[in-house]
């Protein structure tokens, strides 16, 4: 049984409202992300990368639970898992349930795995009860292989293959042990030259969901199981490199161009301007030079990760910070520079998936729907560059994400099974009263 499982198993005595069979599934799913966890090149904790042997034994694992289930399995040519579900009749364009195998290292056990397990737990379920068999629609259990980013640095490989956006830069970037991606591919069995035929095109396709824990604590603090996902929040990341001067430490204050304290007040006033804003700001990673510890800095370099609701916000508030950096440097007498390493606008979720999602919340927990900002990134960014995109959140304790105390609850799991299939049902009856 899993750990999270014994410690937070439905601890209310009220009567649960979800569907007979989400429980089990649920215990089923819990159980299986209990399983893959065991899969990890990393020692005493959870790693698993893009192309990797243990990727590879994952994949083999998964497909098995797959075809179990009634699903075609295969490896799509940019390395992702797909199963595949017939609609009422051969070929129909699918609906696409996604999400990722891959990890952070010393990750947690559900961070994109539970919604690939879910995803999967769903479409056994309408198979089993005959729904799928009626469905206007073909179903697609895709687990991306890569969403992380961790062993070449470039991230959503897996969904910006699906989604037609692939870069055949991305074949040459190398990992720490210098195997380029193209290398990695061919290791795995696959032909780097083929990659691009992993995208599907509009009509192969009715849309995409997404089962995700929250990664935040939003749902716990309201003390409700499942949301929908309004946005997938505007990022963009920079490297600022400040320049000073170095000097003795005996050096008076008037005369310092302090690199590392100049950089340290940029780094308050991000927290300050972000805050104020509503945003979600990080500054993750810090170097100085000349670092002997009797020589002030002559430079100091820094990492920051800005996420808002929309993109007209993550600029203003960007505007606000670089005119605040003017004034810092205008102070201490020091210059700044910096280097955009990744943007992404805002992913707007579809109104009519979102409402689906919505109504398969209401009709599993008999509660009023309502969503979030969906501030961490997700495969639905690269996806909703091609399809209409919706997700589902669940509780996780304590909002903690990518580490191993990610925590989830045997009955949130199984009010979200069931929320996540009555969306796909939800799908199924609208296409129906159009046709």
């Amino acid at each position: 049984m899993s750990e999270a499982t014994s410690q937070d198993a439905v601890a209310s005595d009220a009567q649960p409202v979800f569907a007979p069979w989400a429980l089990d599934a649920a215990q089923e799913i819990m159980d299986r992300c209990d399983k893959l966890a065991e899969f990890s090149d990393m020692e005493g904790g959870i790693e698993r990368t893009y192309l990797s042997p243990e990727m590879d034994q994952v994949y083999t694992l998964v497909g098995e639970w797959m075809r179990s289930a009634g699903l075609t399995v295969h490896r799509d040519p940019a390395g992702n898992l797909i199963g595949h579900v017939e609609g009422r009749t051969p070929g129909l364009p699918a609906l696409i349930l996604g999400s990722h195998l891959d990890t952070v290292p010393d990750a947690g056990k559900y961070d994109g795995i539970l919604g690939v397990i879910t995803g999967l737990a769903v479409a056994k379920q309408l198979i089993a009860s005959g729904e799928a068999a009626k469905l206007p629609f073909s179903l697609d259990v895709v687990a991306f292989g890569d969403e992380e980013g961790v062993r070449y640095g470039a991230t959503l490989l897996g969904s910006y293959a699906l989604a037609g956006k692939w870069k055949d830069e991305w074949l040459q970037l190398r990992d720490k042990n210098g195997m380029s991606m193209s290398e990695a591919f061919t290791s795995f069995g696959l032909d780097p030259s083929k990659v691009r035929d992993a995208a599907y095109t509009r009509e192969q396709a009715v849309g995409y969901l997404e089962f995700h824990i929250e990664q935040g604590p939003i749902l716990e603090q309201r003390d409700r199981a499942l949301s929908s996902v309004s946005s997938i929040a505007a990022a963009s990341r920079y490297v600022v490199s400040v320049d000073g001067e170095s000097r003795h430490i005996a050096t008076p204050y008037d005369l310092r161009k302090d690199a590392l304290t100049s950089a340290a007040e940029m780094i308050e006033a991000i927290d300050r301007i972000s805050q104020a804003a509503g945003t979600r700001a990080n500054v993750g990673g810090l170097s100085t030079l000349p670092g002997g510890v009797n020589v002030i800095a002559s430079n100091a370099t820094f990492t920051l990760d800005l996420r808002a609701g929309t993109n007209e916000l993550r600029d203003e508030v960007y505007g606000r910070i670089w005119q605040a950096f003017d004034e810092v440097a205008a102070k201490r007498g020091v210059s700044y520079s910096k280097r955009c390493i990744h943007t992404a606008d805002a992913m707007i979720c579809d109104e009519f998936l979102r409402g689906c999602i919505e109504q398969g919340i209401v009709e599993a927990e008999q509660k009023e729907a309502f969503g979030l900002i969906s501030y961490p990134g997700h495969d639905g960014m690269a996806v909703g560059e091609l399809l209409p995109i919706a997700m589902l959140y669940v509780r996780c304790k304590g909002g903690i994400s990518h580490n191993p105390g990610e925590s989830v609850r045997l009955d949130d799991v199984a009010y979200g099974a069931d929320a996540f299939s009555r969306a796909v049902l939800a799908v199924a009856r609208a296409q129906e009263a159009k046709e």
